[in-house]
């Protein structure tokens, strides 16, 4: 078991990454009170406090934690269409806690997990907040919530199996009574889906099957109870109507349209787009049990969202960090990074996007992340190369903190 311990920290680096003014700081020092950042600048200007203990990371760049918008943290890359029948609840909560410590060793020091069966994030956040196992900062939304036959139901088995996916609500009313239900249960943020997908057995990728009637009664309740919604939504309709019913992120994006970018840019939505796993699907998802139907819609959708993923970026919308993560192997998530920079975006705005934009699409959850700054939590990493240079450096990550305590260094996972 890992607890923060009390005192100062003085940290140095040969440079740090101001991903609020979007500047590299040269020579730079952060002072670390209780877990949490007290200042930070040029070393010059900041000496180190009395009895300090003192964390010299010579020629490394430091940034915030990187946060990943869009994982699911106790699914398995291996484990997809079938082959997922035989993988119990019990089971993916205990691969959960695989996928933090993984995940956290790959410098993500925030997970947003959208879609966990029996509320098995829920627990898994609990016991990292408590200090019984170790992994990111996590903000769950337990079961998917989807109309009956859609992206979120379970539509592998016959009829005589009754298998229904427990986020399953038809109507206005059916959707405001499952957004309660599942903030009774604990979740921080609700998770909708607006359309058919890739990896559902039996739905048109693009086609909508909520209603905007239905999403923004779940929209106006969750709000109303202070939870954020993300909607899954390939589709140019399902997004526009998300948009419309005021959804706060729109996972995918990937038929998003000129009007899709306006509407998100007027009513402030933030989209959220997975444009690595594209690479993983078609290479490995035959192997993971895939469905060949699943394969047959990635190879048709996966280019059009990294297209779309330039288009938005151009017209101005706000693009957080997200990967899908669980449907490739955890920890890679840093891989995207260099898709984002292969269409359009340069490695600052990549960097961004995974640390200040992705906490303020958090809201209030994320008012104390994404930034090395006073107040914020002291969650950094450290990179032995320039990831302004070359990008791909974010995948390999030799130091990690979070809220003051270091789980990697020098390469290694010191976690205990």
């Amino acid at each position: 078991m890992r607890k923060n311990k009390s005192g100062v920290v003085y940290l140095t680096a040969a440079r740090m990454i101001d991903v609020v003014a979007g500047e590299v700081v040269a020579g730079a020092a952060v002072v670390i009170e209780e877990g949490r950042i007290a200042a930070a600048g040029p070393a010059r200007d900041l000496p180190c406090p009395e009895r300090a203990r003192r964390i010299e990371l010579g020629g490394a760049t430091i940034l915030p934690g990187l946060i990943d918008m869009h994982v699911h943290v106790t699914s398995r890359a291996d484990s997809f269409g079938y082959q997922g029948l035989a993988v119990s609840v019990p089971a993916q909560a205990v691969s959960g806690v695989a996928h933090a410590m993984t995940s956290l060793q790959a410098g993500f020091t925030t997970l947003r997990n959208v879609g966990a069966s029996g509320y098995a994030d829920v627990a898994l956040r609990d016991s990292i907040n408590a200090g019984e196992t170790v992994g990111p900062r996590l903000f769950v939304s337990g079961p998917l919530i989807g109309a009956t036959g859609g992206h979120c139901d379970c539509n592998l088995l016959p009829a005589s199996y009754t298998d229904i996916g427990e986020g399953v609500a038809d109507g206005p009313e059916g959707l405001t009574h499952k957004v309660r239900e599942i903030h009774k249960y604990g979740a921080n943020l609700i998770k909708l889906c607006a359309t058919g997908g890739v990896l559902s057995k039996g739905t048109s990728v693009g086609a909508q099957q909520l209603t905007y009637e239905e999403m923004k009664a779940a929209v106006d309740e969750a709000h109303r109870l202070g939870m954020k919604v993300a909607a899954h939504a390939h589709g140019t309709s399902g997004i526009n109507d998300a948009i419309r019913a005021g959804v706060d992120t729109i996972e995918h994006c990937s038929l998003a349209s000129d009007e899709s970018f306006a509407l998100a840019k007027e009513r402030g939505a933030v989209f959220d787009m997975d444009i690595y796993n594209d690479d993983f699907i078609l290479s490995h998802g035959a192997a993971m049990g895939m469905l060949p139907e699943s394969l047959e819609k990635e190879a048709s959708i996966g280019k059009r969202q990294r297209e779309t993923f330039r288009r938005a970026l151009k017209a101005g919308v706000t693009l957080s960090f997200g990967t899908d993560a669980g449907v490739y192997p955890h920890g890679d998530n840093a891989r995207q990074f260099a898709k984002m920079v292969e269409w359009g975006m340069t490695p600052m705005q990549a960097i961004v996007a995974a640390t200040v934009t992705s906490a303020k699409a958090l809201g209030n959850l994320g008012g104390d992340l994404g930034a090395i700054a006073p107040g914020k939590h002291a969650d950094i990493i450290a990179l032995d190369a320039d990831p302004l240079a070359d990008v791909t450096a974010l995948e390999r990550v030799s130091f990690v903190m979070k809220a003051g305590e270091v789980y990697r260094a020098r390469g290694r996972n010191v976690a205990r």
